[in-house]
């Protein structure tokens, strides 16, 4: 406001030494009582104007101002917020990512824990079903050595009596067969065919 009135009077105290200095009829500007009636127009349309458009539009560019730093400082402020919150979001990210990484690690310990007690389960047992089998193989490999050796004495014996009864019809018997002989070649003919 200070600097257009200054202007004005500048231009109030100019205009008229202007004329002045031209006192010629020609000029712009008579000196006369109509310039101080214009002088006086002139300061109430600056004044007028200055109360009703200058003032408004100062206080309207003041409080623009105002607005614009207050939403700078929000911008900044909410920029400084997102900034810690990027961090705090990327610390529990790391975090998260590393009890991932322990997880997975004791997820792969367990796993290979389970794996070993399986195959050592599995060992323990197929040592168990072969001794097993080995155990049934020489039980029955013993019952039937057993039932051979009842069926070589068997066919001994009947072959004996059966020698025995041609010899006697025949007459060709050298020599007197005792029991204890005929025990004696049973024992030799089982333990020849099947030895223990």
């Amino acid at each position: 406001m200070i600097r257009v009135l200054a202007i004005a009077a500048l231009l109030l105290g100019v205009l008229p030494a202007a004329a002045l200095a031209s006192e010629g009829g020609g000029g712009l500007i008579n000196v006369d009582r109509s310039i101080i009636i214009q002088m006086i127009n002139f300061a109430l349309l600056l004044l007028i104007l200055g109360k009703l458009l200058y003032k408004p539009l100062l206080a309207k560019m003041e409080e623009r101002t105002q607005a614009i730093r207050k939403s700078l400082e929000e911008a900044q402020a909410a920029r400084a917020e997102a900034q810690r919150e990027r961090e705090e979001h990327a610390g529990k990210l790391q975090a998260a990512y590393a009890e991932a990484q322990a997880i997975r690690a004791t997820a792969l310990k367990e796993a290979a824990e389970e794996q070993r007690r399986l195959v050592e389960g599995a060992r323990a047992e197929a040592g168990r079903l072969v001794e097993s089998a080995r155990n049934e193989m020489a039980q029955e490999v013993t019952r039937a050595r057993q039932a051979l050796r009842q069926e070589v004495v068997d066919l001994a014996i009947s072959a004996y009596r059966s020698s025995s009864r041609i010899s006697s019809r025949r007459g060709c018997l050298q020599k007197a067969i005792t029991s204890q002989s005929m025990t004696s070649f049973i024992s030799v003919a089982g333990y020849l065919i099947l030895p223990i």
